[in-house]
């Protein structure tokens, strides 16, 4: 809860307001504030300082829990899940999530940021110049994705605790490993977040970008065993997993379904979605028929039957391959493949009460709404599994993932304008 300051009291729960209108001097208030432009400046210069990728969110989080404890927010507000545990990767700790009891009555509002950057960001120096930000060292990313959202999140609550800002009910999280495959919100534990009813998340781009949709990811290990032989003395009686491998990729690649891939229905109309093989580990020297070579691919698609479709398709081809290699013996190699859903497709409806707000939200910050899809992943994928329908917002991060990475500034103060009147504004 926030704390109480003299004269004032305590905030109530919205549970526990009676059935009336909030007072219109309250409405006033929460439509015109405004955030401390230099203030959320500096913040997020100081956030993206701090190294944090996946897995290793202990420096972010603990900076943003002794901003929010110096503004007044009691321990009891403050909770970690245990999202860490049930990830592949381990982990430092789970999700940062916040309660805030509603001041006015209204609907309960989350609003969501992952706090990891990809590896390439670890020992990033930011440098401003103008209105743009950038890594002082040409080596390393600038990590404006995500920090540049996770300061959206502090500056609302921040400037909502310090200056008691008339709010609804709020929730914020700060989502762990998302940049792995958004396994922080895959394994949130919902149960702590109150019943939101309005979702926004705030990613990378444009502010006035409203990312209403995303794909479905799946990844997939694929192993194969051949058979080791001397490669100059005996290769005959060797079975390549190597070659194996090959032939698995040339064949998907000749018949369309590597890389973008469009095929028809029985109808006619064309399906997309895309594959990737992008790690393949194997053999020690060139004297030696390889007999283990290890695969990993993705397979995506915005339709979860085509999704499918590529996935066996992927499956089928090395089967097919392993049955294509045998040695002078007439013994073949084999085939293990796993998977598992990194995330499912959505899309949200224009009319969807979270979408509405933020076109209203953008409007007032001097922006014009536009809608998009996205062909990445992101926490909105899980959030909608979770049942929490939310719109995803940019902070000004230009060419994330890479060294050239940017963030504009005024962008990203009009993301904290938005932020800000999402978590304030009492329609």
């Amino acid at each position: 809860m926030t704390a109480p300051t003299a004269g004032r009291k305590r905030p109530v729960k919205a549970k526990s307001l009676p059935a009336v209108a909030p007072l219109e001097s309250e409405l006033n208030e929460a439509t015109i504030a405004e955030p401390n432009a230099e203030q959320a400046i500096k913040l997020v210069m100081d956030m993206m300082a701090i190294p944090g990728k996946s897995g290793e969110e202990q420096a972010i989080a603990a900076f943003v829990v002794e901003e929010l404890r110096a503004a007044g927010l009691g321990e009891d507000a403050i909770r970690f899940d245990k999202a860490h545990r049930q990830s592949p990767l381990g982990g430092e700790l789970g999700n940062l999530i916040v309660k805030l009891p509603g001041t006015v009555a209204g609907p309960r509002r989350l609003l969501s940021a992952h706090l990891d950057t990809v590896p390439i960001c670890v020992g990033c120096r930011p440098v401003r110049k103008g209105n743009l930000v950038a890594s002082a060292d040409a080596n390393t990313g600038l990590g404006g994705d995500n920090r540049a959202g996770c300061a959206v999140l502090l500056v609302a609550a921040l400037e909502i605790l310090k200056r008691q800002l008339p709010h609804p009910p709020l929730t914020f999280v700060w989502f762990v490993q998302e940049e792995v495959g958004l396994q922080g919100s895959h394994y949130l534990q919902a149960s702590l977040l109150g019943k939101p009813k309005l979702a926004f998340n705030f990613d990378g781009g444009s502010p006035d970008k409203l990312t209403l949709g995303a794909t479905g990811g799946y990844r997939m290990e694929i192993e194969i065993t051949g058979i080791a032989s001397h490669a100059g003395g005996a290769p005959e009686q060797g079975v390549s997993a190597i070659a194996i491998a090959s032939l698995a990729i040339a064949d998907l690649h000749r018949d369309g379904w590597h890389g973008l891939i469009q095929k028809p229905d029985a109808r006619g109309r064309i399906q997309q979605g895309t594959s990737n093989v992008g790690v393949i580990r194997g053999g020690d020297a060139t004297n030696v028929v390889t007999d283990r070579v290890v695969v990993r691919a993705e397979a995506r698609s915005h339709d979860t039957r085509f999704r499918n479709q590529i996935i066996k398709r992927i499956e089928a081809a090395f089967r097919d391959a392993v049955k294509a290699v045998q040695n002078v013996d007439g013994k073949r190699g084999s085939v293990s493949i796993s998977g598992r859903l990194d995330y499912d497709s959505f899309r949200l409806d224009a009319k969807e009460p979270c979408v509405v707000a933020a076109e209203a939200a953008v409007r007032a910050a001097g922006g014009t709404p536009t809608h998009a899809i996205s062909n990445g992943g992101l926490d909105a994928n899980w959030l909608s599994s979770h049942g929490i329908p939310a719109v995803t917002l940019g902070c000004g991060q230009k060419h994330i993932h890479t060294t050239a990475e940017q963030l504009d500034l005024e962008e990203f103060v009009r993301a904290c304008r938005i932020g800000l009147r999402l978590a304030t504004s009492p329609a």
